[in-house]
């Protein structure tokens, strides 16, 4: 199996403004009890290790604590800027009408592995391309939290689930069905980086569906059991 067992660092620091971080932690191992959890650092990162979907969702409970963070400080800044507007209200009913409103947008967030992320971005492209919505993704290590931008009205809203719905399906589908495999380099040399190159070149012909993900010191083979244990038999020879 691939995707069973992840390590991903989070950075808490952007809580620090909002909570006392310790207490996160401890509502975090609450929220979370499969998951192991390092110690909390000074610069607030801690290092969390566990099953892909308990990470997961330790991850959209994050996500959703921020966004309600986010929408007390909107509130909050709001209640602010009253008496700024009120003093605008005043002003030519012509200047009001030609102020432009800012266009709302709805947001959805899911968090996949950036393994699968990559997979299906090279292969599935139109998974990650929905239909009057705007998707990216940051990528954190084992992690990628897939943002889906959609407009703010209900067609809107429905486009973004149904965007959000055909991702995680697809996700969950490849989890089935993947397999990652990591061969290290030995001298770590530009050389061998070369050949090393030049023979995935050679291999993609045959294994069309297979992903290839370099880096400086081992790279990672992704695809089916069968495509991933044929490369890496070419490989090793």
């Amino acid at each position: 199996q691939a995707f069973l067992w992840v390590r991903s660092t989070l950075n808490m620091a952007v809580f620090r403004d909002h909570l006392v971080l310790e207490d996160l932690v401890e509502e975090m191992k609450k929220q979370s009890p499969d998951l192991s959890f390092g110690p909390l650092q000074r610069d607030g990162q801690i290092a969390v290790q566990g099953s892909f979907p308990a990470l997961r969702g330790l991850r959209e409970f994050l996500l959703l604590k921020a966004k309600s963070l986010s929408e007390e400080d909107s509130r909050e800044g709001k209640s602010l800027q009253r008496p700024r507007r009120k003093l605008q209200e005043h002003r030519g009913a012509a200047e009001v009408r030609n102020s432009p409103r800012e266009a709302l947008t709805e947001k959805q967030v899911l968090v996949l592995d950036t393994d699968i992320y990559h997979y299906m971005k090279c292969f599935l492209p139109r998974v990650l391309q929905g239909c009057g919505v705007v998707i990216s993704g940051v990528t954190d290590g084992d992690i990628t939290t897939v943002c889906i931008e959609s407009p703010g009205s209900k067609a809107g809203a429905a486009q973004g689930s149904k965007a959000k719905k055909m991702i995680e399906n697809h996700s969950v589908e490849l989890q089935k069905i993947l397999r990652k495999e990591r061969i290290r380099f030995k001298e770590h040399s530009r050389a061998e980086k070369q050949r090393y190159r030049q023979l995935w070149e050679r291999l993609r012909a045959r294994y069309p569906g297979v992903l290839v993900i370099p880096y400086d010191t081992h790279f990672d083979l992704v695809g089916t059991s069968v495509d991933v244990f044929g490369f890496t038999e070419e490989v090793k020879r």
